[in-house]
């Protein structure tokens, strides 16, 4: 009998060590199979996640950030306790005392789904580290045995806190937000360090589930599970009685539900100076390293002068769009039974119209209620019902009905006695988006710093930058280079041209440019067919330089990258960018050498290195400890020179006739000496103006992006305000003085009409005193004519008006005879292609 019980029990032995021996073998060679060729789990100890980058201004406020994955990487070891604790409460209480499973919670999900529950997956922090990193979210048996296999090996190469920094860094935890610094400022802007129990708890019921517990719209069940995961962590002990009840009985306040303001509301508005960094590092960067890279990037902008600037073009674009006295609105409406029904509100937050518009005070977005023939009320966002006067819109062709409907939406600001919106109010003002638009840019001579950009009216409603991706024929803006080509081949501002008319015969049949004024002058100084935009000595000039002189001036000052060498090339006609023209009438104000523009001052990579500065110039004294009492380093500049100094005042002297008493006179009010240069197109298709101080350039172009005329364009009117108010301001900030005079010439006073040489004590507002280089005796009366000759009884244009469209000159030989009047813009332009 004992025998037998003994024999029977061996077999059970036998049996139970072969199964397991069995069992061991199948489970050893399913390991073996599945563990190899699996990813490197090694690679993990030099994670490097994809993290936000961000734009700073020059004081270093963050003015904006790009990434794919909102994600701000935190080191482990400057990851709270608290938020830690938090985690692995809700989702792996073991964490610390496994070895990368947890059989007993696998276990517990076994048992739990025999009595018929939901079956989960019971992965520990490890596993989904590497589910979330090497492997794929699949549910398979394969996957699963994977992610033990690495699980196991990751626990045996990387601490605790390393694995747990990981996961913190990596997972999703809804609102687009990735990893917990991100989901912090996402949820509540604020720090790891200042996040409460009950806040660090509400972060961590998000990785199972990230868009399932929404504070506004899942509100109870977050709430729930908020308070399921603090009395996790008061079990486990990571939380005292005391706080644990504390923390549960609190609410969930959230950046969602209006309790704390967004951090992005802090940022400003993006716009087009942060915009164009993106597309231009981008490129140098690649965009993968730009929006993953978590660079610091330092932008040039100054943010008082990009408001300027913003303003200064806005309310030039807006003064020219009333003139047209049309309505157009936003060309949007709203349900009408969302007035009725008091919802209008959420429909006009879905409604995508610009927001971004602060000229004059805040632009705000409202649908027009009720219309009357005196009065019109209109539902605005945030504020309610206001009431918009019939005088308000005495600029628009008819009236309230006319041009409105119940339901449209519009834009309206508080008009009020103060400036900027403050003060007491006068009436609620209709606004609308002008369908001109333009562009304006302000930068450093010497450095190449851009300290201001505005790619049109409104970035939201329209996010192409004509700054830089619009080209547009720079008309007569362009006429320096052909005279800064002509100084430098031995012409003087006192070398006379003959202006009288030109035919060209071309393949397309006879060119006749002409004088914006349709009226020829006869022989005239440099400087006066500078300062008057004289079209016809400007051909003759680059016809006597040679086009292929001009085209290698163009060229090397960046205006174009490859120029025609065609005669109307020379009065603007091929195209270009707002950003190459200020960039190259730099070079005209810093006595002629090189700056590169530039956007970002400096970029750093995710660990503080600098991968990019813009600055080159050397200062080997930059790097001793200490300086003699009073000396200050010496700073190297090592710019390519790219025209003469001596030809760069004399192009800049004659410019600042522009402004005085040329196409821009009466435009410019500053109190430091200024230079520029007007340029219109065509019909009036363009207008521009460049202008710049001894430090500062600024330039502007206003057109419709779909060239077509403009009534009454010319560059000095249109644009020159928008210069002269942006300016007024950037003197105040940035000073301004007298333009350098090189070394190596001499003043000479001559007639300004006539180019004679005068007396040195001769005064009158004839006189003006020319540079002239020293060694090179200037030879008065010398004419060109460009090889065009000149008819010998052309009636030379002076005197006053004679009326009926006609007005009497008198000619060099003293007779007087009737000619047309100053053509109209639209008819001719004034300057560009003829």
């Amino acid at each position: 009998m004992l025998r037998f019980i003994l024999s029977f029990f061996g077999t059970i032995f036998s049996w139970v060590t072969t199964g397991a021996f069995l069992l061991a073998v199948v489970i050893g060679g399913i390991f073996w199979m599945y563990g190899r060729d699996l990813p490197n789990h090694e690679a993990l100890a030099q994670y490097t996640p994809p993290t936000i980058s961000r734009i700073y201004s020059g004081e270093g406020k963050i003015i904006d950030e790009f990434a794919k994955e909102r994600r701000l990487y935190t080191p482990p070891e400057e990851i709270p306790d608290l938020v830690k604790y938090a985690f692995v409460s809700a989702e792996d209480k073991n964490f610390y005392t496994h070895h990368g499973y947890d059989l007993r919670g696998m276990a517990a999900a076994a048992l739990e789904a025999a009595k018929g529950g939901t079956l989960r997956g019971a992965s520990t922090i490890t596993q989904q580290v590497m589910k979330n990193f090497l492997l794929s979210s699949d549910r398979s048996a394969e996957r699963k045995i994977k992610e033990l296999i690495l699980a196991t090996r990751l626990e045996q190469t990387l601490t605790k806190d390393q694995i747990l920094g990981l996961y913190l860094n990596e997972i999703d935890l809804g609102v687009r937000s990735f990893g917990v610094t991100a989901a912090a400022q996402s949820y509540f802007n604020k720090s790891l360090s200042e996040l409460s129990p009950e806040e660090a708890a509400f972060l961590a019921i998000h990785p199972k589930a990230p868009y399932s517990y929404h504070p506004v719209k899942n509100y109870d069940a977050a709430l729930k599970r908020r308070n399921f995961v603090l009395r996790e962590m008061y079990e486990n002990g990571y939380l005292s009685q005391a706080d644990y009840e504390t923390a549960r009985e609190k609410p969930i306040k959230s950046v969602q539900n209006g309790d704390y303001e967004s951090f992005r509301a802090s940022l400003p508005p993006r716009d087009y100076f942060t915009d164009e960094i993106r597309r231009q590092l981008s490129k140098d960067f690649g965009e993968e390293e730009f929006f993953e890279g978590g660079l610091s990037i330092r932008a040039t902008m100054d943010p008082e002068m990009q408001t300027s600037a913003a303003h200064a073009l806005q309310k030039r674009l807006e003064e020219l769009d009333r003139g047209r006295g049309q309505w157009r609105g936003t060309g949007k409406t709203i349900d009408v039974a969302t007035l009725e029904d008091g919802t209008w509100e959420n429909a006009l937050e879905a409604v995508q119209v610009a927001r971004d518009v602060t000229l004059d005070g805040k632009w705000s977005v409202g649908a027009v209620n009720t219309i009357g023939s005196s009065e019109m009320t209109v539902m605005v966002e945030q504020v309610g019902e206001v009431t918009v006067p019939r005088e308000d819109i005495k600029w628009i062709k008819g009236g309230f009905s006319d041009n409105f409907e119940r339901g449209d939406v519009v834009h309206i600001r508080r008009m009020t006695t103060g400036n900027n919106g403050e003060g007491d109010l006068i009436r609620w003002s209709l606004r609308q988006v002008p369908q001109v638009q333009g562009a304006f840019m302000a930068m450093d001579v010497n450095t190449g710093r851009v300290i201001a950009m505005q790619g049109g009216f409104s970035y939201q409603n329209s996010v192409f930058n004509r700054a830089t991706q619009a080209t547009r024929q720079p008309g007569s803006s362009f006429k320096p280079f052909v005279y800064a080509a002509a100084l430098d081949s031995g012409f003087t501002p006192a070398t006379i041209i003959v202006d009288a008319p030109i035919e060209i015969n071309t393949p397309q049949g006879v060119w006749r440019p002409k004088n914006a004024s349709r009226t020829f002058y006869g022989p005239t100084p440099l400087r006066t067919g500078i300062e008057q935009s004289r079209n016809l000595m400007t051909i003759r000039l680059a016809q006597e330089v040679g086009m292929d002189t001009v085209a290698r001036y163009a060229e090397r000052f960046g205006v174009y990258d490859h120029m025609g060498q065609y005669l109307a090339s020379a009065l603007g006609a091929e195209e270009t960018t707002v950003f190459k023209m200020v960039s190259a009438y730099a070079m005209f104000a810093n006595g002629g050498e090189r700056v590169e523009p530039t956007l970002v001052d400096r970029v750093q990579d995710r660990w503080g290195r600098t991968i990019y500065k813009h600055d080159q110039r050397a200062c080997p004294e930059c790097e001793v400890a200490t300086l003699a009492p009073g000396k200050a380093p010496t700073i190297t500049a090592n710019r390519e020179r790219v025209m003469n100094a001596i030809t760069a005042y004399q192009l800049t002297s004659m410019m600042q006739g522009v402004v005085s008493r040329g196409t821009a006179a009466g435009k410019v009010h500053l109190n430091v000496p200024v230079a520029g240069k007007t340029g219109t197109t065509n019909d009036g298709k363009d207008a521009w103006f460049i202008g710049f101080t001894s430090n500062i350039v600024a330039g502007c172009y206003i057109g419709f992006d779909t060239p077509r005329a403009m009534s009454g364009a010319s560059g000095g009117g249109f644009c020159g305000p928008v210069f002269d108010a942006f300016m007024q301001d950037a003197v105040k900030k940035y000073g301004g003085g007298k333009f350098k005079v090189p070394p190596g010439g001499h003043f000479i006073k001559i007639d300004r009409y006539t180019g004679a040489r005068l007396n040195d004590d001769a005064s009158g507002p004839n006189v003006v005193a020319e540079y002239f280089r020293d060694g090179e005796e200037p030879i008065f009366g010398l004419m060109y004519d460009g090889g065009f000759a000149m008819g010998a009884d052309l009636p030379l244009v002076s005197g006053a008006s004679a009326g009926n469209g006609q007005r009497e000159v008198q000619t060099s030989t003293g007779k007087v005879i009737k000619v047309p009047e100053k053509a109209k813009i639209n008819s001719l332009s004034s300057g560009g292609l003829y």
